[in-house]
C-alpha cells in the first residue's frame, strides 16, 4: 500500500533573505520526502515563516498564523509549525500567545524542519502517548544569538519564479544601527564560502534563471570575516565568469562602503545591473548620528551625486525613516528637502517603529506615531512627484526588460517586489528578455508593448 507523502504548505513572509531561508526547510523537506502543496490551503502542515522587523511586520505575522490555526481547527490541516524572525525573537513566549501552533523554529534550526514537522504530525496521529504529549508545544531555538550558516539542500529551488532568484551570500549583521533589532535576531555578520556561492549560482544559471540578486543584510561587508582576503568585489568577479544571459544585481549598499572598487566593477561588469540600493535613513547629522549612523553622515549627503557621477545612467533606490526620537521639525524639513534634491528614482518611507531591546527604544523626544506617519506621507508625496518628472522621460523608449510572469516584466531599473513593473502587451515567454518600448505611465508603473 502507497503511503501518501505529507504536504507542505509555505506561506512567505518579510524580505528576501526570509524567503530564501523558507527555500533552505523547502529543501530538507524535500528530501525528506515531503511534497510542496499548491496552496497552504490544501497541505497536511503549514510552514509559516515570519518578519519580525517592526511592528507592521509583526501584525502580518499574527495574522497569517490565526489563519493557519483556523484552517487546522477546521480540519483543513493536520499542523501548524511557525519559523522565522517572529519564533527567534520571541521563542516561548509565543506558546502562549499560539496555544494551536505544534511548533515554533529558530533561525539556527533550519535544517531540522523536517523532524519538526514529522514530531507534529506524530503528536496527533500517535494515540499511546499521553494527552499532555499531545499538547505540547516544540519550541526549537537554541539560546543565544544564531551562529549557523546554511547552503541550500536543493541549490536550484527558487519560490521566485522561473525568471529570477535570490542569492544569499551572508547571514546576520555587523551594524548596530540604535532602532533595529535584527543582529540580535540575526546574530553577528558571517560569509558563506565563496565556492558555494559560485556553485549555488551556477546551478540556478542552469535551470534558466536570468536575474541573480545578490542579498544579505549588508552585501558589501561580504568576506569581512573571512581569513582569505575575500571581498564583496572578488565574488562578484567570480560570478561574473559563470556563462549565460543574465543579469546580477545588488540589493543593499551602507553609504559608507560603497567603494572605488565596486564602482568600478559595476561599469565593467558584463552581467552587473546598473541599479544601487542605498539606505540613507534619514539626512539630518543629529539624527543620523542618534541613528548610531553617524559615521556614515558625508558619505549619506553625498551618495547620490557621486552614484551618478561615478556610475552614469545608475537607477538609486533608498529608504528614510521618520519619527525617529530628537526628530524636529527642522530635522524632517531637512530630510524632506534633501529627498527632493537628492531625486532618488526609487523610494520608500517608514514611520518609526520602537523595537523593545534597541537603543532607541529607550530614546527620547519621539514624534508621535501620527506625526511620524504623517511625515512619511509627506516624503511619499514628494517623492511621487519626483517619480512623475523621471518617469515621462521613459515614455515613447525601447528597454531591455525580463518576463517575470505572464504579461509582466521588469526593466533593469526596477528591482523585484519593491519597485514598480511593466505591464506588457505581447506574448513574451516568462524568464525570457524582450526588448520593450514603454506607452504609458501608470502609478510606479509603466505599460509597454513587445518589439
Amino acid at each position: 500500500m502507497d503511503i501518501k507523502p505529507i504536504s507542505i504548505g509555505l506561506v512567505a513572509l518579510g524580505c528576501a533573505k526570509n524567503t530564501v531561508d523558507l527555500q533552505v526547510m523547502a529543501g530538507h523537506l524535500l528530501k525528506a520526502g515531503c511534497v510542496l502543496a499548491p496552496q497552504p490551503d490544501d497541505a497536511d502542515v503549514i510552514l509559516v515563516n515570519t518578519c519580525a522587523f517592526i511592528e507592521a511586520a509583526r501584525e502580518e505575522a499574527v495574522a497569517e498564523i490565526l489563519r493557519a490555526c483556523e484552517l487546522k481547527k477546521a480540519g483543513r490541516c493536520r499542523a501548524v509549525v511557525v519559523a522565522g524572525c517572529f519564533a527567534q525573537r520571541y521563542g516561548e513566549r509565543l506558546t502562549v500567545a499560539f496555544p494551536d501552533v505544534d511548533a515554533f523554529l529558530g533561525i539556527d534550526a533550519l535544517d531540522k524542519i523536517s523532524g519538526v514537522v514529522r514530531r507534529a504530525l506524530g503528536r496527533i496521529k500517535d494515540v499511546k502517548v499521553s494527552e499532555d504529549f499531545k499538547r505540547k508545544i516544540e519550541v526549537n531555538v537554541p539560546p543565544g544569538m544564531p551562529e549557523k550558516l546554511f547552503a541550500p539542500p536543493v541549490p536550484a529551488l527558487r519560490l521566485t519564479g522561473a525568471a529570477f532568484a535570490y542569492l544569499k551570500i551572508a547571514e546576520g549583521c555587523a551594524h548596530r544601527c540604535s532602532y533595529c533589532a535584527i543582529p540580535a535576531i540575526r546574530g553577528q555578520y558571517r560569509s558563506r564560502t565563496l565556492r558555494s556561492i559560485v556553485s549555488e549560482a551556477r546551478q540556478l544559471l542552469a535551470t534558466g534563471v536570468k536575474e541573480l540578486n545578490v542579498i544579505a543584510q549588508d552585501p558589501l561587508l561580504y568576506g569581512v570575516d573571512l581569513a582569505d582576503g575575500t571581498d564583496i568585489v572578488t565574488l562578484l568577479r567570480a560570478l561574473d565568469k559563470l556563462r549565460g544571459d543574465f543579469w546580477l544585481r545588488v540589493l543593499y549598499a551602507y553609504p559608507s562602503e560603497i567603494t572605488d572598487a565596486f564602482l568600478e566593477w559595476m561599469n565593467t561588469s558584463p552581467h552587473a545591473v546598473k541599479y544601487i540600493d542605498v539606505p540613507v535613513q534619514h539626512t539630518d547629522p543629529q539624527v543620523l548620528k542618534a541613528m548610531a549612523r553617524g559615521s556614515a553622515v558625508k558619505a549619506t549627503l553625498a551618495a547620490a551625486a557621486r552614484l551618478r557621477e561615478a556610475v552614469p545612467g545608475v537607477t538609486l533606490r533608498t529608504t528614510v525613516l521618520t519619527g525617529f526620537p530628537g526628530e524636529t521639525k527642522d530635522s524632517f524639513a531637512k530630510l524632506l528637502m534633501d529627498v527632493k534634491r537628492m531625486k532618488f528614482d526609487h523610494l520608500g518611507a517608514f514611520a518609526f517603529s520602537p523595537e523593545e531591546g534597541t537603543v532607541a527604544f529607550e530614546l527620547d523626544g519621539r514624534p508621535s506615531p501620527a506625526e511620524a506617519a504623517k511625515r512619511a506621507r509627506a516624503v511619499m508625496s514628494a517623492q511621487r512627484k519626483v517619480w512623475a518628472e523621471k518617469a515621462k522621460g521613459y515614455v515613447g523608449k525601447t528597454f531591455r526588460a525580463l518576463v517575470v510572469a505572464p504579461g509582466v516584466a521588469r526593466l533593469e531599473s526596477q528591482a523585484p517586489e519593491v519597485d514598480g513593473v511593466v505591464r506588457l502587451k505581447g506574448k513574451a515567454e516568462i524568464g525570457s528578455f524582450a526588448d520593450v518600448r514603454i506607452t504609458k505611465v501608470d502609478g510606479f508603473d509603466f505599460e509597454a508593448t513587445q518589439i
